[in-house]
């Protein structure tokens, strides 16, 4: 059944229309994910279906009785409401009861504080509050929201999470997101996934995050040029589908030129053949010369390449036992790692857990507290700072390109600045502008064109996906994998780190960082069987990996079973293997093998486009069946280890 519908809808800012006589139709329960590149008018077109949009033709139409709610794209940080008081916002007029019985319940019980309890208990009574109170309740738990924390004093992830908790409590039929995703970690990404996943009613998001659309999507539709292009299915799908209909947009194009270039000819040719030309074929040809005019061409593609220059040393850099932290908080202690010549390598972790500070420890950027960092020979280091401080907001964009000139020199050849950053999706007239008038996604761009420009065989990329539309981190994907130099980045995109890294560390909490082989989705597999590692850890004196120890280490993290080394012990040390023992180690790796492969089965059924879109009493018997494997799985390599061991 139809929630909403656009109908023959414009609207146009200046003389580009962002919605050209476009329909759209939401079935309930049904998740729709809206994409387009920045700047095509996703945002402008998700205020117009929830009301806060006029249009300049056509109409909205809503179903009677049905309630929208709506998460910004912005997440504001209030000094003074906790979490309770900012999902129970959503509530409206019960909302301030609520939050003042949840403040005095938790009060000390003095008389005067009892009396109010009873008068605001009596006014939630007479409005039968004590059921939405529950849901409130309900709401915190699934979100895993501290009620009493204050908005100001959390991460971004923990707001963000508040102000859907917000737009939920309400209960609304459609709900609307506007890129729910940004700027969270994958922590907060996953969690904000499951919620969702589990939402009764009808949603349209705007996102960046190609898992998080393969995940909820129950269909795709594209905003570009002005016209909205609806794809029932996964991202793939809509890849594969896209593709042939743009090839066949670009054939059709070619032959309308051609044609109109017939015409032009014929329309030029001599004295003879205007005597003899035909008034109604002059009269096509002024028609398709307006039809030209009228065409909107696609947007170019973005056209990045780095001049990787000389190749450095073998080795990038070294890092020895190196500690650092703020007061009492440790970010990183004892951390050894080495670089190589091309290795790809991921940071991972929380939001606040130091992934920056590491990459800075790591380039000589900040000192550590103790241990060493040795950066390798012939380095020519690119680093994108996830603030843009390289930036200047007060001057142009060319100014912050090429200051004072009009040329700017690419690897052995020189180019014109326009030129350069036309392929970086800047038009002419957007050059002169001030970096401060710049969306998010353009000054991102900017900030890539500023250091592919020059040669680098070393890239350190801190955040660079935030803000960028589809198309072009496809495009950052495609330029990451064909650098031979050395790659460190810091993403919470997952599509992103699976398709341009082979290596991650992982902020662990309490200064630890783990080292696991392959991108995000093999770092999740192998968390399962890390206790061997610690295992292994532990009989060398606790001392952080060496080179070797990681070779050794190499069966857990590539999650293969071959056999450990055996210790040299002595026989007075331990005790033998009893019969029993000896046939349950001698058991063990086929039970290994089994519960891997129900991993490897479970894991697969839960990458299902549609699984996330099942209900949650569905979904429920799978996530527990595979955290009851893994801990099975856990248990199975640790006794295995004890066996080998003696």
């Amino acid at each position: 059944m139809p929630l909403l519908q656009l109908q023959s809808a414009s609207l146009a800012f200046g003389h580009v229309p962002l919605l050209d006589q476009v329909d759209f139709v939401l079935e309930d329960k049904e998740r729709v994910c809206l994409i387009g590149r920045n700047g095509t008018g996703k945002s402008t077109l998700l205020n117009v279906l929830v009301g806060n949009q006029q249009l300049d033709a056509g109409k909205v139409w809503l179903e009677a009785g049905t309630r929208i709610a709506k998460l910004a794209q912005e997440v504001p940080a209030s000094a003074d409401a906790t979490l309770y008081e900012t999902v129970t916002a959503g509530l409206g007029n019960l909302s301030s009861l609520l939050a003042e019985f949840h403040r005095l319940s938790h009060a000390a019980g003095d008389a005067d504080s009892l009396k109010a309890l009873d008068r605001v208990q009596s006014q939630i009574d007479q409005l039968d509050g004590w059921d939405v109170s529950a849901r409130v309740e309900a709401v915190l738990d699934q979100l895993h929201l501290p009620a009493d924390a204050r908005m100001s004093e959390c991460s971004g992830g923990i707001r963000r999470r508040a102000m859907l908790g917000q737009a939920l409590i309400s209960q609304p039929d459609v709900l609307v997101l506007d890129e729910p995703t940004n700027h969270l970690d994958i922590e907060s990404i996953a969690a904000l996934e499951t919620a969702i996943a589990g939402y009764r009613g009808s949603v349209v998001f705007v996102t960046h995050d190609r898992q998080f659309i393969d995940g909820l999507a129950t269909r795709i539709v594209e905003l570009d040029r002005g016209m909205l292009r609806s794809y029932p299915g996964n991202y793939a799908a809509y890849q594969a589908r896209k593709a042939r209909e743009l090839a066949a947009e670009e054939d059709a194009a070619k032959k309308f030129d051609q044609h109109l270039a017939e015409e032009e000819v014929w329309i030029r040719q001599g004295i003879k053949a205007r005597r003899t030309r035909n008034e109604g074929r002059v009269r096509r040809l002024e028609a398709l010369r307006e039809e030209r005019r009228a065409r909107r061409d696609r947007q170019g593609q973005v056209r990045m390449q780095v001049d990787q220059g000389n190749a450095s040393g073998k080795i990038v850099l070294e890092v020895e036992q190196i500690s650092f932290g703020y007061d009492a908080t440790p970010i990183v202690k004892g951390f050894s790692t080495t670089l190589l010549r091309g290795d790809r390598v991921g940071l991972i972790g929380p939001n606040g857990s130091g992934k920056s500070t590491l990459l800075k420890l790591m380039i000589g950027d900040l000192k550590p507290d103790a241990g060493e960092v040795t950066l390798g020979t012939q380095l020519k280091l690119a680093y994108f700072d996830q603030e843009r401080m390289q930036l200047d907001p007060e001057r142009s964009v060319r100014d912050n390109l090429a200051p004072g000139t009009d040329q700017i020199q690419v690897g052995d050849r020189q180019q014109h600045v326009i030129s350069y950053l036309r392929d970086f999706l800047f038009a002419p007239e957007r050059v002169r502008s001030p970096v401060k008038t710049l969306s998010g996604g353009e000054r991102n761009r900017l900030l890539l064109a500023k250091l592919f420009a020059q040669p680098a065989n070393f890239l350190v990329l801190d955040e660079p996906t935030n803000d960028l539309d589809v198309e072009t981190l496809e495009l950052l994907e495609e330029l990451l994998a064909e650098f031979s130099g050395t790659l460190l980045l810091v993403s919470h995109d997952r599509a992103f780190l699976d398709r341009t890294v082979t290596q991650v560390l992982v902020m662990e909490g309490e200064g630890k960082v783990g080292e696991y082989v392959g991108g995000y989705s093999d770092w999740l597999r192998q968390r399962s069987v890390a206790p061997v590692a610690d295992a292994r850890r532990s009989q060398s004196g606790g001392r952080p990996q060496s080179k070797t120890d990681a070779a050794a280490d190499k069966p857990a993290r590539a999650d293969k079973l071959e056999k450990p080394e055996k210790p040299e012990k002595k026989a007075s040390e331990t005790p033998k293997l009893t019969q029993e023992e000896r046939k349950e180690l001698k058991a063990l790796p086929g039970r290994i093998e089994k519960l891997e492969a129900q991993q490897a089965e479970l894991t697969q059924q839960m990458s299902a486009p549609d699984f996330y879109q099942q209900a949650q009493s569905e979904m429920q018997p799978v996530l527990d069946k595979l955290a009851e494997t893994e801990a099975a799985l856990a248990a199975a390599y640790n006794r295995w280890e004890e066996l080998e061991a003696r």
